[in-house]
């Protein structure tokens, strides 16, 4: 009884999990109405569509490995690189030419080489597949728990600007409420590397929302273009220019959802 539970409940978590982060998934849908209506990329970069994809490919690699408790892994995972690889050619048509060779030039260093050296060397070198999965899954806690900490400079710049305007609670929200579920999943399937990048991602969405609420009420200050880019370094965040002359910084879209 108590295993068929615990099974139920990997089930629940699982679902649960996928449900979530398809809808984290989905957080850049706005940037990019913003984009077809504008017919251009202005100053959003692409960078955290590059590193959401390589992340759920490496993550679907990971699934795949695994002989028990993979499949909810690679089942949010595929669609996840469904939907980057699609923000990414729409992104791709409407950059400018400089832009665009930039973003070829990104997904050539993550998704290709990078993920093409993890794939052949692992394969090829580690012939145990016990031990593959064991060198893939702390290469995806290692790469989850960076992706994880990218929220710090956009809380800095909270925390500055007395401001929540680049921190939505809504994503915060399902940030956090993804972590919680994979945590557990991990943790029911005895899965070490997703479990533990999960606290660490249950610990930074409290604290966004904590700083959402202390600051929510207070009197907006916005920063010249000039001092947000010296707070937010551009390859965690995207900087562009309002029609007001201003600068909004906006993560939304760095996330890992596994």
């Amino acid at each position: 009884m108590a295993a068929m539970n615990a099974s139920h409940l990997v089930t629940v978590f699982g679902i649960l999990g996928n449900v979530v982060s398809f809808l984290v998934f989905l957080a850049p849908l706005p940037t990019f109405y913003r984009i077809y209506k504008k017919k251009s990329t202005e100053g959003f970069q692409s960078i955290p569509y590059s590193v959401a994809l390589f992340s759920a490919t490496l993550t679907l690699y990971y699934g795949f490995l695994k002989t028990s408790g993979g499949f909810m892994i690679v089942t949010i995972n595929s669609i996840g690189c469904v939907i980057e690889t699609i923000y990414l050619i729409f992104y791709l048509i409407y950059a400018s030419g400089r832009i665009r060779i930039f973003t070829i030039k990104l997904l050539i260093i993550f998704n290709l080489v990078a993920y093409g050296l993890i794939l052949v060397s692992t394969n090829f070198m580690i012939p145990k597949r016990s031990q593959r999965v064991n060198v893939v899954g702390w290469i995806c806690a290692v790469f989850s728990v960076c992706v994880f900490a990218a929220p710090l400079s956009i809380m800095r710049l909270v925390i500055k600007t007395k401001s929540v305007e680049y921190m939505p609670f809504a994503l915060s929200f399902c940030l956090t409420l993804s972590a919680v579920m994979w945590f557990f999943y991990g943790l029911l399937i005895n899965d070490f590397f997703i479990a533990s990048p999960n606290i660490l991602g249950f610990i930074f969405g409290i604290a966004q929302m904590i700083l959402y609420l202390v600051y929510k009420n207070t009197k907006k200050e916005v920063l010249p273009e000039f001092q947000l880019q010296e707070i937010l370094p551009n390859d965690v965040v995207e900087i562009r220019v309002a029609e007001g002359g201003t600068a909004n910084g906006n993560n939304n879209d760095v996330s890992a959802v596994v």
